[in-house]
This record gives structure tokens, C-alpha cells and sequence, in this order.
């Protein structure tokens, strides 16, 4: 059985401007989102579900969903904000989607198969799907074997000045142990990569491994999710802008011996639209991968 990708694409772009995940930066109009389903089906995904906002379906399925028909087979889920257990209701006032772990569980019911997590807003590399489509082969039939792609923070830095990573730690077995959020990482003027905090600077080495939200899962995770989405809720269920994160849900079964992350090594160079400056630097470097002749032009002739 092929695996299948999970684009979390519900987000609201309002750091943006706009909604991004529909916006066009390749030569052609390609979104971000199209050249992750191209490298998908290359290294041989099966199928594609996206999570979206119920508001923004109609012109999804004219803008993005119908590019990949007869490519690809697509599903839709939606992430409501009132879809939650029994005995939970959503507090007055709160507009704030649940978090990126909630997100995950709205595709419960259509994903029965190993399957990648990954954001709609990132462009990951070619080499990254590769790795992860060939490690969801091997965990067919398993539970509780999840990985990430652990991009080299080298590959993830931008031009335009610091930028916040999970920085990962691993075991002796190229497994996950922990995941520290640091917000300002940036290369300085002697070329060292260091992360900064209020008592100073401390350096990075260059291939270390960074959480960029690309993930491996077998479906025994929604289970585990739901289980822990009460827990969740019980805590922080009153609290206008709390969040589920997958970091958070990983870390809980790894410490409690429920399940294993291995950290996948990729060479792929990470990029992304995190604010509107950042579009042309990202139209640029569409253009410039189609020059190389890794994508052709029209992505999807």
C-alpha cells in the first residue's frame, strides 16, 4: 500500500496578508503546496488529504484540487473549530484553531495507511519526500515507529534575518530524545550559526538537526491523539489561544515509552513565505529550480 500525504493547510495567513497557501509563485502560477504533491507522487505517495478552513473549500477545489485530477487521488477534511470530544464545547470568544495535532486528527477517518505530516506554506525538496515515502514503506503493518525529517539548520536559515527552530537532540540510534524551541537563530558576521537568548549567544553546528513540521506517522497516531486531546482539553479546553501541537503529543509518547522518532537526515534546502517580504526572494528561487531543470514549466502540463 502507498503512503499518504497529509498537507496541513488550514491555516489563516495573517501574518501574510492573505491566504497563501493559494497564492502563485512559480513561473506558472504554482503554489507552494503544488511542487510538495509533485515531489509526492514522484517518490510514490498514493494519495493526498488536505485539512483546510470549511470557509475557503470552494475556491480550493477550483484552484488547487483540480490541477491534480487523474494524477493524484485527493480527499478534503476540515478543521472546525467545534470538533471537539463529547462534553467539550469551544469557550466564548475563541477564534483560534485548536493547533497543528488537532489539525492531524480531522483525517481520522479517510487515512487507514502510513503517512507523511507536512505544512502547505514550506517547500521541502524532492530529496526529503524520497526519504520520507521510503521510510513509511518499512513501517507498514507497525506501531508506534514515527519519524521527522531533520533538515541541517544550515539549509534553513533565511536571508532576511533570524529565524525559530525546534532544535533536535538525538540517542546514539539517530533517535529522537528532545525538541528545544529557539527563536532567534541566524548566521552572524564570522559565519557562525548560533541561537541568541536574553543571557547570550551559543553556536550551532551546521548540520544540526531542525524540526521544520515534516513528519512520519502510522495510523495507530490518531488513536494516541484523540486519547490525548481530552487531556488537552481538560487542562487548557477554557483558554482563548492555547494550542495542540504535534511536538508536544510526539514528546509525550516518546518519554512515556509508547513510541520511537527516528531522525531522517535530508540534504534538501528548505525555504517558505513566512511574511510578505518574502515573496520574491521565493518567486526567484522557483524560477531558478526550473532553469536547473529540476521542475519542468508548466508544473502540471
Amino acid at each position: 500500500m502507498k503512503p499518504t500525504l497529509f498537507v496541513l493547510a488550514a491555516g489563516m495567513g495573517s501574518r501574510y496578508g492573505g491566504l497563501k497557501q493559494l497564492d502563485g509563485l512559480g513561473p506558472n502560477g504554482e503554489t507552494i503546496m503544488d511542487y510538495s504533491i509533485y515531489d509526492a507522487i514522484q517518490a510514490g505517495f498514493g494519495k493526498v488529504v488536505f485539512v483546510i478552513r470549511r470557509v475557503f473549500e470552494a475556491d480550493f477545489r477550483e484552484k488547487i484540487v483540480s490541477k491534480y485530477i487523474d494524477r493524484i487521488p485527493v480527499e478534503l477534511v476540515f478543521q472546525d473549530l467545534d470538533n471537539l470530544p463529547a462534553g467539550f464545547t469551544v469557550p466564548e470568544g475563541r477564534e483560534k484553531p485548536w493547533g497543528t495535532n488537532h489539525a492531524v486528527l480531522m483525517g481520522k477517518d479517510v487515512i487507514h495507511e502510513p503517512f507523511a505530516v507536512i505544512n502547505a506554506d514550506d517547500y521541502y525538496g524532492r530529496e526529503s519526500f524520497q526519504v520520507l515515502a521510503d521510510y513509511l514503506r518499512s513501517i507498514e503493518g507497525t506501531e508506534g515507529r514515527y519519524a521527522m525529517v531533520g533538515y541541517r539548520v544550515c539549509n534553513t536559515l533565511s536571508e532576511s534575518g533570524s529565524v525559530a527552530r525546534g532544535v533536535c537532540e538525538t540517542n546514539e540510534q539517530g533517535f529522537l530524545t528532545k525538541v528545544t524551541e529557539r527563536t532567534k537563530i541566524l548566521r552572524e558576521e564570522d559565519g557562525v550559526i548560533r541561537f541568541i537568548e536574553e543571557d547570550g549567544k551559543t553556536p550551532l553546528e551546521e548540520h544540526t538537526p531542525v524540526s521544520m513540521n515534516m513528519w512520519a506517522f502510522t495510523p495507530d497516531y490518531f488513536r494516541y491523539s484523540e486519547q490525548y486531546f481530552v487531556d488537552f482539553l481538560r487542562e487548557h479546553g477554557t483558554e482563548l489561544k492555547s494550542e495542540f501541537y504535534i511536538p508536544t503529543l510526539v514528546d509525550a509518547l516518546i518519554h512515556s515509552g509508547q513510541a520511537t522518532c527516528r531522525v531522517l537526515d535530508t540534504p534538501s534546502r528548505w525555504f517558505g513565505v513566512t511574511y510578505a517580504t518574502d515573496r520574491p526572494q521565493v518567486v526567484d528561487k522557483f524560477a531558478q529550480l526550473v532553469k536547473d531543470g529540476v521542475y519542468p514549466s508548466p508544473l502540471f502540463r
